[in-house]
This record gives structure tokens, sequence and C-alpha cells, in this order.
């Protein structure tokens, strides 16, 4: 499978399109999963027993993204044998610089990157979690994990990608468009130039990178070009207040 060139559109093969999204909605689970806790060893040994990054389901054949697969697979498999407590500890540590303390500048969540203050559960926060709501979904508690943590934007497009159901293909590209698509790449490259492990910088930029990918296939199977930032940003503008009109007072006569 080389990418996006080589996917059906809806009008073809049907069972082939439903096999490649439930795969798409694997891979994105995989990806949350790099990012949802703490490494250790369980995590590593499920992703060498899959091949990862290998066993994803689009090549990347585009330069920059094909060299975040090579770049994980080189930091996977540079880990020690077996992962040594030292190792499990600056993974730890430097879990926690990028999703926990915010140490390196590269927030997890949306509404940073989107608030003009870089402020946490704002504007962005409450369009996601009315997006979860309208497929009935919801985060366990927003105070520990927003819900605009990438975490839980990975998760949610790995659910719509895997429903078949008419248009949750272009719900996911629409969510994707709206929120994902619209800072992750900033994330993707901070983190890779930032993180102190080539485990993280590696994770971040990879699923940067598929991300994307995953949208240009998803262009091609509907057969509609992606929206360029700009337009996005068009669209993402505030509604503006109605201006209240004047009251035009007819004088009436002489009392």
């Amino acid at each position: 499978m080389k990418g996006a060139a080589a996917m059906p559109r809806p009008e073809g093969d049907a069972e082939l399109l439903l096999r490649i999204r439930k795969r798409l909605a694997e891979d994105f689970q995989i990806l949350a999963s790099l990012h949802d806790r703490e490494p250790d060893t369980g995590l590593f040994t499920r992703l060498k027993a899959m091949n990862f990054p290998s066993s994803l389901t689009l090549r990347m054949e585009d330069g920059p993204r094909r060299d975040t697969l090579i770049l994980a697979r080189s930091a996977l498999e540079s880990l020690p044998q077996p992962l040594d407590e030292a190792w499990l500890d600056e993974l730890a540590a430097d879990y926690a610089a990028i999703y926990l303390n915010h140490e390196i500048g590269a927030s997890p969540e949306e509404s940073v990157w989107l608030d003009e203050d870089n402020l946490i559960c704002q504007e962005a926060m409450f369009q996601v979690r009315q997006w979860y709501r309208s497929h009935g979904l919801g985060v366990a508690n927003w105070r520990l994990r927003p819900d605009d943590h990438l975490v839980y934007q990975l998760q949610f497009i790995a659910f719509l990608l895997a429903r078949d159901e008419a248009g949750s293909l272009e719900k996911a590209a629409t969510f994707m468009d709206e929120h994902l698509l619209r800072w992750i790449g900033n994330f993707g490259e901070r983190v890779l130039h930032r993180a102190a492990t080539p485990w993280f910088s590696a994770a971040a930029a990879l699923t940067a990178a598929y991300v994307e990918e995953t949208r240009d296939l998803l262009a091609e199977i509907l057969g509609r070009p992606r929206p360029s930032p700009e337009e996005i940003e068009e669209r993402m503008k505030p509604a503006r207040p109605e201006e209240e009109r004047p009251v035009a007072f007819v004088p009436g006569p002489p009392v």
C-alpha cells in the first residue's frame, strides 16, 4: 500500500475501503498510545512485535514524511535490550516535560496553541467537546486531561474512521481540518527539536506526519481537495454579533 494515490474512492470497492478505514483507525489508536502515558517495557514489546512503524497502513512516500518513519524505526531499534530502569526514568522525565509540566513549551492541548493568551481549557476545548457529545462520547475527567488533548483527538478520529456510516469520513476530515491539523504540525516540530529523548522526538514527528498523510488520503477518497489554512481560519472565526439597530420613534400628537 503506497499512500493516497493507491486508495479506492467510495464508489470503488466498498469492502476494501472498509478494511482500509478499520486499519487506519487502528493506526490512530496506536499513535494515541504513544502520547497517552509514560512508556514502559510493555509498550515497546508490543510495538516491536507488530514491526512498528512499518506496520502502519500508509507508507508516506513524501520525503519529509518518510523521514519520520525512519526516525521512529531508528529510535525504537536504538532502545537498549532489556530496557533498564535508567532508560525508563529518562523516558518518564521526558514525558513529564512534554505532557505534564510543559517545560519544553509544546502543549498537547489545542487551546494553548490557538488561544491568544495561550491558556488551557478555552474555546477550542468546548468546540471539541461538542463534537464528542454529538456522537455520544465524553472524556472521563476534563480537569485532569481536557477534551482537546492530543490523545482524545486521535482516539476520536479513530472512532470516526472505523464507523461504517454515511458521512463519517466527511466528519473525520472536517474535524481534522478544524481542530487537530491547526496545531499538530507545530507540536510535532517543537517536540522534535526540544525533546530530551529520540523516542519522543520521533513519536511526535511521526504522529504529525501521519495525520497529514491521512488527511491527504481522505481528500482523495472523497474527491474534494483539502481547504487551505486560510480558508479554515476564516471558517473558524467567531460569528460577529448582529449590530443593534436604533429604534426609530415616530413622534405622536402633542398631549
